[in-house]
């Protein structure tokens, strides 16, 4: 599949890139080097330029082969990436995903997420065919409990001990929102 870019009013979505017009590697190992975004999503290891390449390439692979979407969520202005998106775990035959996000430091609490989200959860039920897209986050991460309860996420659940933050085993909220959700009035 190609990489869907998609137009959210104030944010504009576009595949991760790193060519001779654009690239997102700079601010990629900026983001990943702020101790927040370290914490909570220290799977993904991005501390220098190469393992931000290394990133860059794994999710162009994934639109490629169609187990992976994402977006650098960008400033519609200024171009200048402010989060990220990716929708993995794609499982076509059942119509589900997982999304994993994040936001840039400098940009935190302006709302950004809930926007760039549901546009690309618009995109996911509609042009995508998919059914349900899961959210989880850690209990402790105040600030993404957010994302969820402004997309018009419903909470499931607890899963007890499913990650591991500061060296110790903690809980994960999980939400899901199904196609035949209602789509959420407030997005800030």
């Amino acid at each position: 599949m190609e990489p869907v870019e998609i137009n959210a009013g104030e944010y504009y979505l576009r595949a991760f890139r790193n060519d001779d017009r654009i690239s997102d590697v700079k601010a990629l190992v900026e983001i990943y080097s702020d101790e927040e975004t370290k914490r909570y999503m220290n799977r993904l290891g991005i501390d220098d330029a190469p393992s931000a390449q290394t990133f860059i390439m794994l999710m162009t692979n994934g639109w490629e082969r169609n187990y992976r979407w994402s977006w650098a969520v960008c400033d519609a202005v200024t171009a200048e990436m402010v989060a990220g998106i990716v929708l993995h775990n794609l499982d076509h035959f059942v119509g589900s995903a997982e999304v994993s996000c994040w936001t840039h430091a400098e940009h935190r609490g302006k709302g950004i997420l809930p926007i760039a989200l549901n546009a690309v959860i618009g995109w996911a039920f509609g042009a995508a065919g998919m059914h349900r897209i899961v959210y989880k986050h850690s209990v402790f991460n105040a600030a993404s409990q957010r994302i969820p309860e402004k997309c018009g996420f419903t909470l499931e659940g607890r899963l007890r001990g499913s990650l591991i933050i500061d060296d110790q085993r903690v809980d994960e909220m999980l939400w899901s929102r199904l196609a035949t959700d209602p789509h959420p009035e407030q997005l800030r």
